[in-house]
């Protein structure tokens, strides 16, 4: 008897009907889940494959396909709760989902595999985006670009460029028409600078995040690897698959021709990182892109929201241009409709949030578990001064990565040199750390590592100028120890040890510092090598101490700015959307297309969806402009979205704020009286 037939009747209890039917689903044909906001997607999806190791399939088969380490993390914890409730076997709730985790993980996982087979040297590096502009940067130097009449594009700006011909498939110069209209007279010379780039990565053994994806789709359109890659993963799921792009979705038909197999989850409504390369039309095209159609099975039962909340959400995304029908619903009533409310302007918006924060607070809702929303960094701009004002600790979500604090990125370069003595970027990096070299010396030294055959002894055979002091003999003493892998994550701990008197000299903080690169080390000790230590962390690099929008010190509780972008998969009690107005959202600069304006929409309605129990969507009237001269307090007005007609405001209780004869915090406040009757007294000078 399989075990799947062992599992007590809690294992379905758990499930609502469709979530069973996604969850047991065992034709031929592949699935897609389309999975509302809110509708347990991570439950459903993690049921599913405690399902197939039930059912006899090998975990070393499933591969899981997430956008984030941490969501890979979690889903294979879930199945091993799942797997220990419901069978008696340890060793089955201990078997361990070997492949799960993103697109660019699984794919550096795979390239270090079969990197013989594909012409890729084993010990090549991964460069994070930074390092890979610093790259960008360097070969647009040595083409004369940067010495062009007209000022050719930035470094950041050529690499955005050549991500996204390479995520969505897409010819350069419609990249450069839609997306980049401002430099498109560089065309040609974009294509040569990316010619260049593709080439030093090759001589330097590199790769950056897109080669991740690119080399994996040029290895699965090689039959022989293709069919063996789809014999290996029996079972392959997708979650979140309305945020892949173009390249991502190659690899899965690459690896599931038939689409036998192939499971996807997610949901067309929340589809809003165009700007990263993804495109709704992957899970909008899915049920028709393999001979025998997909089944679809929708989610529609809501677990976060109340039922006016869902009602409004439905409403807004019902008028969508293509959409997988789904309405949302939920057993949690309630009379409170989300808020409509209209404000005089971007300051009296501030005041009225932090307001409703503070009742709400007292009302015994933690800030913590509000959090106020806005579709560009900036439009917080008034709140957060209102904020500090009033002494309400908040954190706004954005700042530095772990990855781009520049003492992490020098320990990593040394790690990274030491790995790979041709990546020139870490090496650059690394030697400027010593006192006296700089870009020139830092170049040579480069050159030298790079054509020698034994890079170690090359670099003591180089007489350092006279100011690098003894410091740099032990450069190379701590690269030949690294070259021989002694023990790992000693090797972090050493190279830290010999750091430390290079970060007390080059940074003030350098005690907040060294708390980031102790952090390094805990999270050095859960990986198996170094080499997968620094693949892992490129890919998904946790939080910094310190980052510059981090934890306030003022209070253990504080509330949540965050752009909409950011806050997806999250949820809070109280939601406060800001300038829910045209120009806003949908923002000025997303409304050149359909396609635009409907990814505006989807924002809205992914913002709106966060909200648990209470939605205050904000319309400020008008908002002041900034004058270069002069004074005046020229503004302009604004109409509420348009993706809140009239048709839909039933589901909206609208309100106007402050009410006309009260004060800020909504108390009355009683005509004033007056001392002296200055109008009478002018009347009476010529009577």
């Amino acid at each position: 008897m399989s075990a799947l037939a062992q599992a007590p009747a809690t294992f379905a209890a758990r499930l609502n009907p469709e979530q069973k039917a996604a969850v047991e689903y065992a034709d031929a044909a592949p699935l897609l889940v389309i999975a509302g906001a809110g509708s347990g997607k991570t439950n459903t999806l993690a049921h599913r494959v405690a399902h197939l190791v039930l059912g006899g399939a090998d975990p070393a088969s499933i591969l899981l396909l997430t956008f984030s380490r941490r969501a890979a993390v979690e889903m294979t914890r879930r199945v091993e709760r799942i797997l220990g409730s419901a069978s008696d076997d340890p060793a089955l709730a201990r078997a361990a989902l070997s492949w799960a985790g993103t697109f660019h993980g699984i794919g550096a996982r795979l390239l270090r595999e079969y990197a013989e087979r594909i012409g890729l040297g084993p010990a090549f590096t991964i460069h994070d985006r930074e390092d890979s502009g610093d790259l960008m940067n360097l070969v647009r130097h040595e083409q004369g670009l940067s010495a062009k009449e007209k000022r050719f594009p930035t470094k950041q700006t050529c690499l955005a460029i050549y991500s996204r011909v390479v995520n969505t498939g897409a010819p350069l110069a419609d990249v450069l028409r839609d997306a980049f209209p401002w430099c498109a007279m560089w065309e040609d010379d974009l294509k040569k600078l990316f010619g260049a780039y593709v080439a030093a990565k090759q001589r330097q053994d590199v790769l950056d995040y897109d080669d991740l994806l690119l080399y994996w789709a040029h290895m699965a359109a090689e039959p022989t690897l293709a069919a063996e890659l789809g014999q290996r993963f029996a079972h392959v799921l997708v979650d979140e698959y309305q945020d892949t792009n173009r390249l991502q979705a190659s690899i899965l038909r690459a690896l599931k021709p038939d689409g036998r197999g192939l499971t996807v989850v997610g949901d067309d409504a929340q589809s809003i990182y165009a700007f990263r390369g993804a495109t709704v039309r992957n899970i909008l095209d899915f049920p028709g892109e393999f001979a025998q159609p997909a089944t679809v099975v929708t989610l529609e039962r809501n677990y976060r929201s109340t039922q006016p909340i869902l009602a409004a959400s439905n409403a807004v995304i019902g008028l969508a241009a293509e959409r997988f029908t789904k309405n949302l619903w939920s057993e949690r009533s309630a009379s409170q409709r989300p808020q409509l409310v209209t404000v005089r302007d971007e300051a009296d918006q501030a005041r009225y949030v932090a307001a409703q924060v503070l009742a709400r607070r007292e009302e015994g809702v933690a800030l913590k578990k509000q959090a106020v929303l806005f579709r560009a960094a900036h439009h917080s701009a008034p709140l957060e001064i209102e904020l500090t004002r009033r002494n309400i600790p908040f954190v706004k979500f954005g700042g530095l990565k772990f990855l781009e604090a520049a003492h992490v990125k020098d320990m990593l370069a040394v790690l990274r040199w030491a790995e790979n003595p041709r990546d020139r970027v870490a090496g650059f990096r690394a030697v400027q750390l010593m006192p006296g070299i700089g870009p020139k010396s830092a170049a040579r030294i480069v050159d030298l590592v790079e054509a020698a055959n034994d890079p170690v002894a090359a670099l003591a055979d180089f007489a350092p100028p006279s100011s690098a002091g003894e410091a740099w003999a032990a450069l190379p003493a701590l690269l030949g120890d690294l070259r021989l892998r002694a023990a790992w994550p000693a090797d972090l701990e050493r190279v830290r040890r010999w750091y430390a008197p290079h970060l007390e000299r080059k940074y003030e903080d350098a005690a907040i510092r060294e708390a980031d690169l102790l952090q390094m080390e805990r999270i050095a000790a859960s990986y198996p090598n170094r080499e997968r230590f620094l693949t892992e962390l490129t890919l998904d690099p946790p939080d910094a101490t310190s980052d510059e929008s981090g934890v306030p010190l003022l209070d253990e509780d504080y509330l949540i700015l965050s752009t909409i972008h950011s806050a997806k998969g999250q949820e809070w009690e109280s939601v406060y959307l800001l300038n829910t107005v045209d120009g806003c959202i949908p923002s000025d600069l997303a409304t050149g297309s359909s396609a635009e304006i409907e990814e505006e929409r989807r924002l809205l309605y992914v913002a709106m969806t966060r909200a648990k129990d209470a939605l205050h969507l904000l319309t400020p009237q008008r908002f002041y402009v900034t004058q270069q001269s002069g004074g005046g307090d020229r503004h302009v007005y604004a109409q509420r979205t348009r993706f809140i007609p009239t048709s839909v405001l039933e589901h909206f209780e609208q309100a106007v704020w402050p009410v006309a004869g009260s004060n800020a915090a909504g108390a009355v406040t009683p005509p004033p009286q007056a001392v002296v009757d200055i109008a009478a007294k002018l009347r009476g000078m010529w009577g």
